[in-house]
């Protein structure tokens, strides 16, 4: 069976969210491993989102343990005014638990598509994801489907990406040559097929390799 997977959006309060990361690692970390979850990683924000926003990752093994995700991560975590959570599955990746380590820009890409359209979706990501890994020294982490998205039709799904910098974000939307046009051609067709689409970039506070000290927003 595959895992479940939960996105949290945290609220810190002012200036207080290398404090309120530091709390959840630890503490509510370990309450999650007690149920048999894991953190699977948490983020700063670099464009799009709050200073003050943390998101954070889990994972559970069924969806009954991750019913209670948000309760074991982050109660009683001093200075967290707010938190949002939302189930979801993997897709086409990851094919495992293993968390993200390496620092980098992390992109979470938010997509709404049709039903119909959903296996177009997933077609698309998957022929243009070895040229774009290829292209841009970047990693596709894992594309979820929350499991609420059967809703109204469309499916909501959630886009992760690492890239070594953020300048190779940029970089990654300007195709040079035609295997980065042939990509960048799939990649606008995933695009179409959307109703809704918003992309932030975020850095990796549970990096094991380097920390990032940048003042982004």
């Amino acid at each position: 069976m595959s895992h479940v997977y939960v996105h949290h959006r945290i609220d810190a309060a002012p200036r207080q969210w290398k404090a309120v990361a530091a709390r959840i690692a630890a503490a509510a970390g370990q309450r999650a491993e007690a149920a048999g979850g894991a953190l699977y990683g948490i983020w700063r924000s670099q464009i799009g989102r709050p200073r003050d926003e943390l998101t954070a990752m889990s994972v559970w093994p069924d969806a009954d343990a991750a019913a209670g995700a948000g309760a074991l991560l982050l109660d009683g975590v001093a200075d967290c005014r707010m938190a949002e959570s939302v189930a979801m599955v993997p897709t086409l990746r990851p094919d495992g638990a293993e968390p993200p380590r390496r620092q980098g820009n992390y992109a979470f890409r938010w997509f709404v598509t049709p039903e119909a359209d959903w296996d177009e979706f997933l077609s698309l990501c998957a022929a243009a994801w070895p040229g774009f890994e290829a292209a841009y020294d970047s990693q596709v982490v894992g594309l979820w489907r929350c499991v609420d998205a059967a809703a109204g039709g469309s499916v909501r799904s959630l886009l992760l990406t690492r890239r070594p910098e953020l300048a190779a974000w940029e970089r990654s939307k300007i195709p040079q040559g035609a295997a980065e046009t042939a990509v960048r051609e799939k990649l606008s067709r995933r695009y179409d097929l959307c109703t809704w689409t918003s992309v932030s970039t975020a850095t990796l506070i549970t990096a094991t390799d380097r920390e990032d000290t940048a003042r982004w927003t």
